[in-house]
């Protein structure tokens, strides 16, 4: 690739970052080191009425949480009003901007004049010359309007005709009729410019080669390519990236998912007005896990490996991979993700977690044993939230039990099985494992008991539910006399 590869993400700080945007920042950050190039980061604050406190420091927090280094910025458009000012002067010089002067007031009577005919107003060439604008009014009335102070906007001059042939790297070819395209706002009447200039110009002026972004912004692309060409500039390519679509699949995933199926789409917390939304990480994610899932939203490595580490993403990846439509999210994929990456986890990382909690919660332990624990609940370790409680077992016991567990297990004998079990712990002299599990499997049998019921009553009175680590590896971990204990509570409890 000949041109020095330059990527931007350019985020809105309209609101904290949601999954759609960090995927897009993933995207435009595998491309760019895959080809030696930069990832910058520019905040689009051109509407400060929208501005959201907090957001770029969520933006910035979530992109270091993922490991997404930026290399350039971040950049703030409101720090750049000069060079806009220098550029929209420049368009209006080249004869592709002038100044209009319609009020909002003016305007809306226009559109509702028109919505009567069935039709719909477009401020352009066919009306252009009607209105109050640069166009129409002669130099000497246009100076005297801005002499006075007259409100007004800046506007592009859009050709009114023919066509304007676009090129996205994912979709071809992309047609805009012009006619459909009004004389788009450039400057608002506060002398600030809009999103879609100073959009252009920063591309411009930063020198980036390649615009990824999602395909909300495929509307816009006829104007921003009128107005490179306006200036004569060179344009960047464009790749308009398609929607993570909701759990259904149909529309566009949005925040208000998240809070109907209890999934995060944050990456990390976002506090606003004293409420906190969890994101990836308090929800116990690993952030290689959750990129390693949003890089095969939308992307095909073309093999069947699903595992992916940065360094294997950045590898591997290519704009040829992308999909051109969109990609369901799958909530429950995440967590498979996540397990997955758990497991890939240094031993070392791991039993630290397990330490730090268990010194928080001030709970006695012996560290000597701590590596025994993290081989056990490792394979079924899903979030790192749950590190407790799948090795709560292992140093404390139950303070009550789990009624569905009682209701699958317990029955009205259960109470003499109890004791009978807490006598054959006692009697097993050498404790040896696999002789225990015998001598239950051999009580069962005589006594005409559900083997399974019998170890998930064992597995109740040790872990307070049926799930968890290896019962006989728990039981082992634990030894006789704890065990017994542990037994003899659950019968006194079932007196009760």
């Amino acid at each position: 690739m000949s041109k020095h590869v330059r990527v931007r993400f350019a985020p809105s700080p309209t609101g904290p970052l949601h999954i759609g945007g960090l995927r897009t920042a993933l995207f435009n950050y595998l491309f760019a080191k895959k080809n030696s190039g930069d990832f910058i980061v520019r905040i689009e604050d051109t509407d400060q009425k929208r501005y959201v406190e907090g957001s770029e420091k969520h933006i910035i927090g979530s992109l270091e949480w993922c490991g997404l280094m930026i290399d350039e910025g971040p950049y703030r458009q409101s720090e750049r009003n000069e060079l806009y000012n220098e550029k929209i002067n420049e368009l209006i010089s080249l004869g592709h901007a002038y100044y209009a002067f319609d009020s909002k007031e003016e305007l809306e009577k226009l559109r509702l004049s028109y919505e009567k005919k069935g039709e719909t107003f477009i401020y352009g060439y066919k009306n252009r010359l009607a209105l109050k604008n640069s166009l129409s009014l002669k130099k000497e009335e246009t100076e005297s309007l801005i002499g006075q102070g007259k409100d007004y906007v800046i506007r592009f001059k859009n050709l009114g005709k023919g066509e304007v042939v676009c090129f996205d790297s994912l979709r071809g070819k992309v047609v805009f009729p012009i006619n459909t395209l009004d004389d788009k706002v450039l400057y608002k009447s506060d002398g600030t410019p809009t999103y879609h200039f100073a959009n252009v110009v920063d591309d411009f002026e930063m020198k980036i080669s390649h615009v990824i972004r999602g395909e909300e912004w495929l509307p816009s692309l006829g104007l921003h390519w009128l107005l490179y060409d306006s200036f004569g500039w060179d344009k960047p390519k464009f790749v308009h990236l398609p929607l993570i679509l909701k759990p259904q699949g149909k529309g566009k995933l949005s925040k208000r998912d998240g809070e109907k199926f209890g999934f995060p789409v944050y990456p990390i917390k976002w506090v606003s007005n004293k409420n906190e939304m969890p994101g990836y990480k308090e929800f116990g994610f690993l952030p290689d896990a959750l990129v390693n899932f949003l890089a095969l939203l939308g992307w095909n490595p073309g093999t069947e490996k699903e595992l992916f580490s940065m360094e294997d993403l950045i590898r591997s990846f290519s704009i040829k991979g992308l999909n051109n439509s969109g990609a369901r999210f799958d909530p429950e994929k995440t967590i498979w993700f996540n397990q997955q990456h758990i497991r890939l986890l240094e031993n070392g990382f791991l039993e630290q977690q397990l330490v730090d909690v268990l010194e928080k919660k001030g709970i006695l332990f012996d560290k000597k044993k701590i590596p025994v624990v993290i081989s056990l609940i490792r394979p079924r370790l899903d979030l790192m939230t749950k590190i407790y409680s799948a090795s709560k077992c292992f140093f404390v016991r139950p303070s009550g039990y789990d009624k569905k567990g009682i209701s699958k297990v317990a029955d009205a004998s259960s109470l003499g099985v109890l004791r009978d079990l807490a006598v054959i712990f006692q009697n097993s002299s050498a404790f040896i494992l696999s002789n225990l599990k015998s001598d239950i499997h051999e009580y069962s049998k005589k006594n005409s008991l559900n083997f399974g019921k019998v170890l998930g009553l064992i597995r109740l009175s040790l872990v307070g539910e049926l799930s968890g680590a290896d019962l006989f590896e728990i039981i082992g971990f634990l030894e006789k006399e704890e065990a017994v204990k542990r037994i003899e509570t659950l019968a006194d409890y079932l007196t009760k």
